[in-house]
């Protein structure tokens, strides 16, 4: 079955916020650095929950009709359009800035879960970005671009066995998640055991320690353009396009298909990507190899790039300034015991992030296939 989500909308209570009315609220200088938390487009295109900016308690008292509850679906709106995310009940009470829309279900009619399934899914998105408008920066100008949307409507007994199978992976994806962040706690205490409070040494650098920099331990170049670029993967186009601070589309080739280690050149710095796959690095990135791939990816999380930066207007780091970068050098020994150490705990995380890459990959393909009625799912027991 299909309904229009307009008709759903009849039924389902909806915020109905005009663009320039929330704009009109969210001054940059009412903004400040604690209070009730604004919920950014990151919020949604990240699924983070890491805040930047908040509003005062009279301010929100003005604002309380664009606070977010469990179960909401807030939608990006501006500039990277379509991207959804989920409030749950952990989630901090706060407001959306003029970057979002909230979906709100009359859980009657349907499953918050089952339309967050629908947004994320290819049709789902297609929907919302095929009808977006803005020459130079895309937006959803009207709520009638979300309201018109054709969902695939199924009775709630049907919609829950839809979500059952669909959350089981998402679950077993959240999991590794955990393990990984585990993984990467044990490993980042061995090395401020071994190489940061001294531990090993009773406190002491030994004397066979020596005071180098970054690029004698590493190969740093600079990402490229990539020879095309879309949002979404397809059958032909599958290789993840590295950006500054995450996988900002995907192109056609790879540039490379060996360890490396990503961060921002331009714009966004300190986020430490690992790639061990085929991946094409944009211009935007610069890119790192060593032998001592943990240990060099260790090091590239202490680093102050806040200081680093050479940029006036956009934030800049050059090849120069990271390979200059001083460190602590201990003997190759000491080096080559911590990879085999970390490498060992690391290689649980690879095998972790492709199982869930896996996992994704499963998911997307039995979205539609659920939502069509491809695969029967009448029979399935909850």
């Amino acid at each position: 079955f299909h309904l229009f989500l307009s008709c759903l909308f009849m039924m389902l209570p909806f915020y109905h916020i005009p663009f320039v009315l929330r704009r009109h609220y969210l001054k940059r200088g009412e903004l400040q650095k604690s209070g009730i938390p604004v919920y950014e487009q990151q919020h949604a295109i990240t699924n983070c929950r890491t805040f930047r900016f908040y509003i005062g308690e009279e301010k929100y008292r003005g604002l309380k009709r664009f606070t977010v509850q469990p179960n909401d679906i807030i939608i990006s709106c501006s500039g990277t359009i379509g991207k959804v995310s989920m409030i749950t009940e952990s989630d901090p009470v706060g407001i959306i800035s003029q970057a979002l829309l909230i979906l709100r279900c009359n859980t009657d009619m349907i499953l918050p879960r089952y339309l967050y399934y629908f947004l994320i899914s290819a049709t789902g998105f297609h929907s919302i970005t095929s009808v977006s408008s803005g020459s130079v920066q895309v937006n959803i100008a009207k709520r009638a671009v979300i309201e018109n949307i054709d969902i695939p409507y199924f009775s709630l007994d049907i919609q829950e066995k839809i979500v059952s199978v669909l959350t089981a992976l998402d679950n077993k994806v959240k999991l590794n998640q955990k393990i990984n962040e585990n993984l990467e706690r044990q490993v980042a205490a061995i090395f401020d055991m071994w190489f940061v409070n001294l531990s090993a040494t009773n406190g002491n650098i030994p004397a066979d320690w020596m005071e180098g920099t970054l690029g004698e331990v590493a190969n740093i170049t600079s990402g490229k353009r990539p020879p095309m670029k879309q949002v979404s993967p397809t059958q032909e186009v599958t290789i993840p396009l590295v950006g500054a601070a995450s996988i900002m589309g995907y192109t056609n080739q790879a540039l490379y298909n060996e360890p490396i280690l990503v961060t921002g050149r331009v714009g966004t710095h300190g986020v430490i990507q690992r790639f061990q796959t085929p991946c094409w690095t944009s211009d935007n990135t610069l890119v790192i190899k060593s032998i001592y791939y943990e240990f060099v990816y260790q090091i590239l999380q202490r680093i102050d790039y806040k200081n680093m930066n050479r940029g006036s207007t956009q934030p800049l780091i050059t090849q120069t300034d990271l390979k200059n970068c001083h460190i602590m050098l201990p003997p190759t020994e000491w080096l080559q015991k911590f990879e085999a150490l970390a490498g060992s705990l690391m290689a649980k995380y690879e095998a972790n992030r492709i199982e869930n890459m896996c996992l994704a990959k499963l998911r997307d393909e039995l979205l539609p296939k659920l939502m069509s009625s491809e695969i029967d799912i009448s029979t399935v027991q909850c």
